[in-house]
């Protein structure tokens, strides 16, 4: 016995263990049938429908096929015709090309046969040339050789050379043109003086008439008289830290010098000069000298300067009566109360210049104002003609310009120095009264050298012309009367000589307003009673 069990129990045991096994084997067989029957149902339904997936493919695919042949016949038609037409094309223009070319080397033989023909007529014509050229040399020294006997011959009869009968009727000639050209320039200046002179007189004597100005000049001064000598020593200051600082805050030189109870202010600005002298002036009055009391007085004279050239401006422009003008043009106006030009007022010129152009507007029938307005700031570049490059018109111009001026105001700043050709009447006429107020008698002053030098100098053209016995410059420079030889130079001759003098003063001098030119021929026959 095995653990208390019998053999047949044993037996039942390991029979009942075999059945049990063969029925789980029996059963798993079972399912593994149904499995591999669903298997094969599945494997035929996929079978099915891969073969229907691979006829609808082979049947769109002929589609495709046919489609693509189809348009692949299409395209290459289509490039055959297109090619065909294109060697169709080219080969018409190589016909064309190729008439061309024959018709070209038919037109090149025939102009080679017109050339040929052409240089052969050429050929013949050098040849009869070159033979009537040898017969005209033949003929020419034969009509030398006549001139030459028939020269000597005339020589022999009027014992003349003919160098000496050249000289003869050159000098005939030179007369008779002198004469005409003289002549011609006596007629062209009276018919011009007939026209012209009473008209000018007239509106210029009428323009000067209705403006009566003033004529003492101001000159902007440069010195400080101080009370007593030893002011001078305050003004320098300890280590001349009083006269630095004056310096520096005004910009001008103090010269102290050996000038008794006086101090000379240097500057090329009239109106930091101004400021200068205003300040100086107060603290020698006041005698509190030091560099805080300086820089306070500096301060209060440069803002009353400022107000000053304000005022002035816009007395001018109330004066000229011209409107409404920019404010910077107002201040510029009353920087020219501190110019002077030849020791004429400048902004005094311009009220001046202003006034007489408009009096010789309202004569002709022009803008009274607007003149006015353009003679009132023709000068006014002159305002800053010292702190900006270029000539006091160009600034001027430049001014106007700036603050919309206009044209005719833009146009007499341009032209009143000559520097460009007026282009209006309202130019002309502030040219015009420009002179007028800068000429006349008491306008402007110059220095005894220079006035000296011009007189001479207009004494010195005047006498090297050929035939002027003398000459003298009277009335200040405005008038040169010239005495001319009586025996060289006939009355005609005369005005050939005023012309000349007058070109070469207008070439060689500077000077304001015109110079008169009067040449005198004076015939004196003197004899004595006994």
């Amino acid at each position: 016995m095995i653990l208390g069990l019998s053999f047949v129990q044993i037996c039942l045991v390991v029979v009942s263990i075999l059945l049990l096994v063969a029925i789980v084997l029996i059963i798993c067989g079972y399912l593994w049938y149904r499995k591999i029957q669903k298997s094969e149902r599945n494997l035929d339904s996929l079978a099915q429908k891969a073969k229907e997936l691979i006829e609808s493919a082979t049947k769109e695919g002929e589609t495709k096929k046919a489609d693509l042949i189809s348009s692949g016949k299409k395209e290459v038609d289509e490039y055959r015709e297109k090619i065909e037409l294109e060697l169709r094309n080219r080969r018409q223009q190589t016909l064309e090309l190729e008439s061309k070319l024959n018709s070209r080397e038919d037109s090149l033989d025939k102009r080679s046969n017109n050339l040929d023909r052409r240089e052969e007529i050429l050929n013949d014509k050098e040849t009869r040339l070159d033979t009537r050229k040898d017969e005209l040399d033949a003929k020419i020294v034969k009509v030398e050789d006549t001139l030459k006997a028939q020269e000597e011959k005339l020589q022999e009869i009027a014992e003349l050379t003919k160098e000496d009968a050249a000289n003869i009727i050159m000098a005939e000639v030179k007369e008779s043109m002198s004469h005409e050209i003289a002549q011609y320039i006596k007629d062209e200046e009276e018919k011009a003086k007939v026209e012209v002179k009473n008209k000018a007189k007239n509106v210029l004597a009428l323009a000067i008439q209705k403006y009566s100005g003033e004529t003492a000049n101001e000159t902007t001064v440069s010195t400080v008289s101080l009370p007593v000598e030893e002011m001078k020593g305050r003004i320098i200051g300890r280590e001349g830290r009083n006269i630095r600082t004056i310096e520096t805050l005004t910009g001008v030189d103090l010269i102290i010098d050996d000038t008794p109870e006086a101090v000379v202010l240097s500057s090329f600005d009239p109106v930091r000069r101004e400021v200068a002298k205003k300040a100086l002036e107060i603290l020698v009055s006041d005698g509190r000298i030091h560099p805080a009391r300086i820089e306070e007085v500096v301060e209060r004279c440069r803002n009353e300067v400022e107000m000053d050239l304000r005022e002035k401006g816009e007395e001018a422009v109330f004066e000229t009566g011209i409107g409404k003008i920019h404010p910077d043009l107002v201040r510029l106006l009353g920087r020219l109360h501190f110019r002077t030009s030849y020791g004429q007022n400048v902004l005094k010129h311009s009220i001046e210049t202003a006034m007489i152009a408009g009096k010789l507007a309202s004569e002709i029938g022009e803008n009274e104002i607007l003149a006015r307005r353009a003679g009132l700031l023709h000068d006014i570049g002159k305002a800053v003609d010292h702190e900006v490059e270029g000539s006091h018109v160009e600034i001027g111009v430049e001014l106007a310009t700036k603050y919309h001026e206009p044209k005719e105001v833009i146009d007499a700043i341009a032209s009143h120095h000559e520097d460009v050709a007026p282009k209006t009447i309202i130019a002309i006429l502030v040219a015009a009264a420009d002179a007028l107020s800068s000429a006349r008698p008491g306008a402007r002053s110059d220095s005894v050298e220079n006035y000296a030098k011009r007189l001479e100098s207009l004494e010195q053209i005047s006498n090297s012309v050929k035939g002027v016995q003398s000459s003298f410059a009277i009335q200040a420079g405005r008038e040169i009367r010239v005495i001319v030889n009586p025996e060289e130079i006939d009355d005609l001759s005369t005005f050939a000589i005023a012309r000349q003098i007058k070109e070469e003063i207008e070439h060689k001098l500077s000077y304001p307003g015109t110079i008169k030119v009067t040449v005198i021929r004076e015939t004196r026959a003197v004899d004595v009673a006994k």
